[in-house]
């Protein structure tokens, strides 16, 4: 305990470690808004749909509808703010909510990434990422040169979770045994220049999914490691181009090379402010005081909200052992775990609406009440095909309809096995409830697939 004690009273590291990550994080989460706007996906994910499928116990979140255009333009500004270090406090609280708002509107367009985000601006609300080089630090007249060492350590643990636990997922049958995803994914992409030639060779196959395994693992604690770290992170940027130029993940490659940075000594985040300074001819010559420590008000109170969130990342990601059945299956505990690009589901769920009492029946069109996205979406995940199962019941009840009998018929596929009956035909969906109980309606694989 007086280690731990010590640790977090006595260990400085500079500033500009923070100073640097702000800028960076700032920088890459404007392109990434700017981007979503330019793509038109506003209003194609979050405008155009009838229904919006929502998040257990947040269904209160709602689409804006035209008015989401504000919601990025909020973060935007956010981003700016958190750039220049203009009000951060604000700014970075501003952009969590916004942003973590958009991603609650609609399950449909979940990413890891997304998530990521997330939980990384909900920590940096916590950290002096301000203390220097910021518009605030020339405002108050007074910036700082060391910020506690646990402000930076606890950047580096949640990279570490995600990379740690991304790789011992990847520690199953599927992937190791079967190079299942990876084998259906690389095979349609022999037309790519050099490496094309390899992609349907099943040696690549293995080799593409055991070295994935190796580097989720090892990269957090090579990053660690001064002798290590240069050669690591030359393997961090080697992957996520290669990742990259191999699948459509966006911004997400150079948002985890940008972030790795963190593991570097503040020499070089020194180096980059200073480069920053000369670029954009920031006067040098402004009156500031210069303090050596920066010190928390209620350092307890911090503390004790980041330890809780800390604790929430390490352990929720295992909460899928609650439930019995194959995860990748199931999806019960599948969410904000870190388990990267595991699956290749495809699915076909049709829907029958029946009366109880006459016994008459018709089937549902998707494609009138969803997208065609949200029907890829929905066919293969139990909690969208129960979601979309009370929408339609709520909807047809509302247009006269009574004794309501909702029942889905869904066959799906799973990293290559042949598809089979998914959802209990005969259990009428508008009875059953949402909720952190097991989903028994789901029917099970016929397949056994071994690991985490």
């Amino acid at each position: 305990m007086n280690t731990i004690k010590d640790y977090i009273q006595n260990n400085t590291t500079k500033a500009a470690s923070l100073a640097a990550f702000r800028i960076l994080f700032g920088v890459l989460m404007l392109t990434s808004l700017i981007r979503f706007v330019a793509m038109d996906w506003v209003e194609q994910l979050y405008v155009l749909p009838k229904w919006h499928f929502t998040y257990y116990g947040f269904a209160w979140v709602q689409t804006l509808g035209m008015y989401t255009y504000g919601l990025f333009a909020l973060a935007m500004l956010a981003c700016v703010g958190i750039v220049l270090g203009y009000k951060y406090r604000l700014s970075i609280i501003l952009f969590f909510l916004c942003f973590t708002y958009i991603e609650l509107i609609d399950k449909t367009t979940y990413l890891n990434h997304y998530y990521f985000i997330s939980v990384l601006s909900f920590l940096l609300c916590f950290l002096p990422l301000n203390a220097t080089f910021s518009l605030d630090a020339l405002k108050k007249g007074i910036q700082y040169t060391y910020v506690p060492k646990w402000t930076v350590d606890s950047i580096k643990l949640v990279l570490g979770i995600v990379y740690f636990y991304a790789g011992l997922a990847k520690l199953n049958s599927d992937w190791l045994l079967r190079a299942q995803p990876l084998k259906i994914w690389l095979s349609t992409k022999t037309d790519l220049p050099i490496v094309g030639q390899f992609m349907n060779q099943s040696w690549f196959h293995y080799a593409m999914s055991w070295s994935g395994a190796l580097y989720d693992l090892s990269i957090p604690f090579l990053l660690l490691i001064r002798k290590t770290r240069p050669f690591a992170f030359v393997a961090v940027v080697v992957f996520h181009v290669f990742t990259r130029v191999l699948f459509n993940i966006g911004m997400f490659p150079y948002i985890m090379i940008c972030a790795t940075l963190i593991f570097f000594d503040s020499s070089l985040h020194q180096k980059l402010l200073k480069h920053i300074q000369k670029t954009l001819i920031i006067p040098t010559n402004v009156k500031v005081s210069v303090q050596e420590n920066y010190r928390y008000k209620q350092p307890k109170n911090i503390l004790f909200v980041i330890s809780l969130f800390l604790i929430i990342q390490l352990f929720l990601p295992f909460r899928n052992l609650c439930y019995p059945g194959e995860l990748f299956w199931t999806e019960q505990g599948y969410r904000f775990s870190w388990r990267v690009m595991l699956m290749e589901k495809a699915g076909y769920t049709t829907f029958t609406v029946k009366d109880s009492v006459s016994g008459k029946q018709f089937h549902v069109k998707n494609s009138d009440f969803l997208t065609s996205f949200q029907i890829k979406q929905m066919s293969f995940q139990p909690d969208f095909i129960l979601e979309y199962a009370h929408l339609l019941g709520d909807h047809f009840k509302s247009q006269g309809h009574q004794n309501i009998q909702i029942f889905a018929e869904s066959y799906v596929a799973l990293n290559g096995r042949l598809n089979q009956l998914y959802i209990n035909p005969k259990v009428d969906l508008y009875k059953e409830e949402e909720g952190f109980h097991n989903k028994t309606w789901i029917l099970p694989l016929n397949d056994e697939i071994k690991g985490f």
